[in-house]
This record gives structure tokens, C-alpha cells and sequence, in this order.
């Protein structure tokens, strides 16, 4: 079953929780969305640990019931 944007919202938020993340859905099936995530915690770390920390919070739902998620995580400006 596939996963909606709000629930890929709050699973994130609830790992990182100043985080301000916006959903996507880029084929409108449920499976195959875009994210942006913006977080002080992700400041002075690689973009992989960043991405790291993201597809954490997705508990294993990444390649399961959510398919594609194309991510671009920054600290804040």
C-alpha cells in the first residue's frame, strides 16, 4: 500500500522536529514523490548524513510502500 505525503510529513517532522518539509507527489500514484527538508540539525553534515538521517526517520517504508522519494535536504539559510 502506498504511502501519502502527510504521513511522510509527520514521520519525518517526528525525527526531526524543527524541520519544515514540503511533499510532492510527482506522479500522483501514491509512490513516487519529492521532499524538501530544511533543518538546523543538518548543518555542518554531508549531504549523505543528511539524506541518511531523512530516509531514518522513514523507518524502512523507503523501497517498500514508498517507492521513490527524490530528496534535497539544506540548513537553514
Amino acid at each position: 500500500m502506498p504511502m501519502n505525503a502527510a504521513d511522510i510529513e509527520r514521520m519525518i517532522k517526528q525525527a526531526i522536529p524543527d524541520a519544515r518539509v514540503t511533499i510532492r507527489d510527482l506522479a500522483g500514484d501514491g509512490d513516487h514523490y519529492a521532499a524538501e527538508v530544511v533543518s538546523e540539525s543538518f548543518r555542518g553534515k554531508t549531504r549523505v548524513q543528511q539524506h541518511q538521517m531523512v530516509y531514518q526517520a522513514l523507518e524502512g517504508n523507503m523501497g517498500g510502500a514508498l517507492h521513490a522519494l527524490a530528496l534535497q535536504t539544506n540548513a537553514p539559510d
